[in-house]
């Protein structure tokens, strides 16, 4: 599952190389009703694509791409930045782990290395405080979007209009008893455009996040799994 949002200076690359060097692994981009050169690029090129006729955030882009891997049958779904971050090469290091019984495999990038001290590092280390006070796991790379699901998971969000793949999430499935693992990987940089994320984006995100996962969380109803 790759979300795209006015990506068409990377688009081209990342998809083109799962193509190329990667044929055993379906895809699908969901644009995220991008302004740019995005969904003519996808339709140039022919591309498998889902077009969101507006701009509806990360979360009902995944969501989309969970209910496209269910419809068409799929046991696991990646989800796969579209700004050249992740490598595919470490798919199936995410695949195997998975087969070993997790729910949730998180692509992370500080399990061999240490975080930096940098604002967003920052940010990523705070969180992983929090989750470890909160359900006495430690997820080193809470933050990474490079992830593969299995089914149980696919189902939960695409059924849950109110939960999305995002940190705090990772409170509630622990709770709910669910397997999350995680393997090093390598990321790159950005090869263009702009993260979301700045000085005050990054801020809100972060006030969101320790507010849910300590008073939300915490306290969210833990509801009998209807999926298995």
């Amino acid at each position: 599952m790759i979300p795209a949002f006015n990506e068409e200076k990377t688009l081209e690359h990342v998809v083109n190389q799962i193509i190329d060097l990667y044929g055993e692994y379906d895809y699908i981009i969901i644009n995220d009703g991008s302004t740019d050169r995005t969904p003519e690029i996808c339709r140039e090129k022919g591309y498998n694509f889902i077009d969101l006729p507006i701009n509806t955030g990360l979360g009902i882009v995944i969501q989309t791409g969970f209910k496209y891997a269910l419809y068409n049958g799929y046991d696991y779904a990646v989800q796969f930045d579209c700004d050249g971050q992740h490598y595919p090469e470490y798919i199936e290091g995410l695949l195997t782990k998975a087969l070993e019984g997790y729910n949730l495999v998180i692509g992370s990038r500080f399990m061999n290395m240490k975080k930096g001290f940098k604002l967003r590092m920052l940010g990523s280390r705070i969180l992983s405080l929090l989750i470890y006070l909160t359900t006495d796991r430690y997820i080193a790379d809470p933050t990474s979007g490079f992830r593969i699901y299995d089914r149980d998971m696919m189902k939960f969000y695409a059924r849950d209009m109110n939960a999305y793949p995002e940190p705090d999430d990772l409170v509630y499935q622990l709770q709910r008893g669910k397997k999350i693992a995680e393997i090093p990987v390598e990321m790159g940089d950005r090869i263009a455009g702009l993260s979301y994320f700045n000085l005050i984006t990054g801020a809100i995100f972060m006030l969101n996040m320790t507010i849910s996962i300590l008073f939300i969380q915490m306290f969210r109803k833990k509801r009998r799994d209807f999926y298995h």
